[in-house]
């Protein structure tokens, strides 16, 4: 993924925000597109008919920003806090869930900046005693429009001087060049999703290759960022072994365990919804045909004992290059992590707690928080034995 290559042809403005600031940007930075003014949103149907892979919309965005992680009562949560700021995303990923989620087939960023901001800060600090570990990379790629849009020198430097909150952006993408001198203090955490080789190759269409990734987090390193990555979704397949591994050796032959944050687990799991949009694309998609068991949350996994070895072997790989580092199983339950990892978070505190303190131990932020963002928004998940 090249900056130097306009992402977007068609620029479409609703008439409220015309005069944000990331709408000036972008005509900034898109020099050669077309800008479109809207009275509002318009209302497409979710289908391959037409191609909106260049166009952007713009928009006023009327609901809150800062929402919870969705979650269910069966499966323990990170208690992460997302910052919405767009929806959908152009990386290209076979599997993505969000072509089942969301129901618009465009881009679309909100352009009230000013409310944005303005929502983020008063609520975080409302409430000093509580660490909120806040992400932007739940309905698109937080860095994806970065280079047009420019919402990290916004967002980072806000992060900056709120002492109970660290933000998170999460990415598949090489563009970091906008953070490198923004004044961060210590509160951003810059993370990559990874999989095995083949996967990268051949499932993730538009991101950056393997080696880029991890070549721009050791450049966030030099410029002081913390960092985290993410091994969701992990897939099945002959061989596996031996292309995780060497994702997970380069990984600690590159980058210092004591400046990652925390590493994430998931395996593959999917809305039945997701593997017809999949199909519709790629009916020959050879993952569809694997073995999967429904689960409370309606979605399909796995079977469990898969799970448990694919966690496990990363597991034991990421600990004999890193034996403290902090790993979390993303949306598992209780039973799953007490075969992985001997224990259910609910013995130690809750995930919620176990990610706070990894965060008050390697950024040391939050350090007088008592409580976790969760604590405002969470249920407690109903205990499955078998799942």
């Amino acid at each position: 993924m090249a900056t130097d290559i306009d992402p977007f042809d068609d620029v479409f403005v609703e008439e409220s925000v015309r005069e944000s600031p990331i709408v000036r940007e972008l005509r900034k930075n898109l020099p050669e597109a077309r800008f479109y003014c809207l009275s509002s949103e318009p209302c497409y149907r979710n289908s391959l008919s037409e191609d909106f892979s260049k166009k952007l919309y713009v928009i006023r965005f009327k609901g809150r920003f800062l929402r919870s992680c969705p979650a269910t009562r069966f499966y323990h949560c990170c208690g992460y806090t997302i910052l919405h700021f767009g929806e959908h995303c152009t990386v290209g990923c076979t599997y993505c869930i969000l072509q089942a989620y969301l129901n618009q087939p465009y881009i679309k960023i909100f352009g009230n900046l000013e409310e944005m901001l303005s929502e983020v800060k008063g609520v975080l600090l409302q409430y000093p005693q509580v660490l909120f570990r806040v992400g932007t990379g739940e309905f698109t790629d937080s860095l994806l429009l970065d280079p047009w849009a420019g919402y990290s020198s916004h967002f980072v430097p806000l992060f900056a001087t709120i002492p109970n909150a660290v933000l998170e952006l999460k990415t598949k993408t090489a563009f970091v060049d906008r953070l490198k001198d923004l004044p961060h203090g210590g509160h951003t955490i810059v993370s990559w999703s990874l999989n095995a080789p083949s996967i990268m190759t051949q499932e993730e269409a538009n991101a950056a290759p393997f080696e880029l990734r991890l070549e721009c987090a050791r450049r966030c390193l030099e410029w002081g960022y913390f960092l985290s990555f993410h091994f969701d979704p992990i897939f099945f397949f002959p061989g596996w072994e031996k292309e995780y591994a060497l994702v997970v050796r380069e990984l600690f032959e590159t980058i210092p365990p004591r400046k990652i944050v925390y590493i994430s687990l998931g395996a593959f799991r999917f809305m039945p919804e997701l593997k017809g949009r999949i199909l519709e694309k790629n009916p020959t998609w050879k993952f569809a045909s694997g073995e999967f068991v429904p689960c409370p949350d309606g979605k399909r996994r796995y079977f469990v004992d898969i799970r448990v070895g694919l966690y496990k072997f990363l597991l034991e790989a990421i600990r004999s290059y890193a034996p403290d580092i902090c790993v979390y199983l993303c949306m598992e339950s209780g039973s799953v992590w007490k075969r992985v990892f001997g224990y259910s978070p609910d013995e130690v505190g809750g995930l919620p707690r176990i990610l706070d303190d990894a965060v008050r131990k390697t950024m040391k932020v939050g350090m007088n928080c008592l409580n976790s963002a969760a604590s405002l928004f969470l249920r407690k998940p109903q205990p499955y034995s078998s799942i």
